[in-house]
């Protein structure tokens, strides 16, 4: 079906839409956008790297961070994140809320290791790749894996940038 978009504009358009919306913030308020790839039931709607979008992802929205999904090898590599500008942040969504498993932390500290070669460690965060319900019906998961995949989280970031 035809709606007289251009899907090349597309990018720029929500650019400035999502800058229009945030433009009156208060100076003290940090904004962060969460780029969801889907996540009902386990499913996703969406796959491939941020490489078509990362320099205008990252330099023309302004926002101050963004929660990207990297918890499979559908999200590409790390190498979009060479686009971040100083003084914004990317918090890297790589332990799954897909399943109940709980990842390796070696693995996780290897992957933000590769992600570092890309942008500076400082710039850099862990934390899941969306939320652990996406609505009714969205992934069964005990609280007991939840909260293990938190723990896990906070351990490996208490490694590899210290305590805050």
């Amino acid at each position: 079906m035809q709606i007289g978009e251009d899907p090349a504009a597309l990018p720029q358009t929500y650019a400035k839409l999502l800058n229009d919306a945030i433009s009156g913030r208060p100076r003290d308020m940090t904004v962060c956008l969460h780029l969801c790839r889907g996540n009902f039931a386990g499913a996703w709607i969406a796959e491939g790297g941020y490489d078509p979008i990362a320099d205008l992802l990252f330099n023309a929205i302004d926002v101050d961070g963004y929660f990207l999904e990297y918890d499979t090898a559908r999200s590409g590599s790390f190498a979009p994140l060479r686009f971040l500008p100083k003084g914004k942040v990317a918090v890297l969504g790589l332990v799954t809320t897909k399943s109940g498993a709980l990842e390796s932390a070696d693995d996780l500290k290897r992957r933000v290791d590769e992600a570092s070669r890309y942008a500076p460690l400082e710039q850099l965060a862990l934390s899941p790749q969306c939320g652990f319900s996406s609505g009714i019906g969205g992934q069964a998961m005990s609280v007991e894996q939840e909260i293990a995949k938190l723990r896990l989280v906070v351990s490996v970031a208490r490694d590899v940038w210290g305590e805050a």
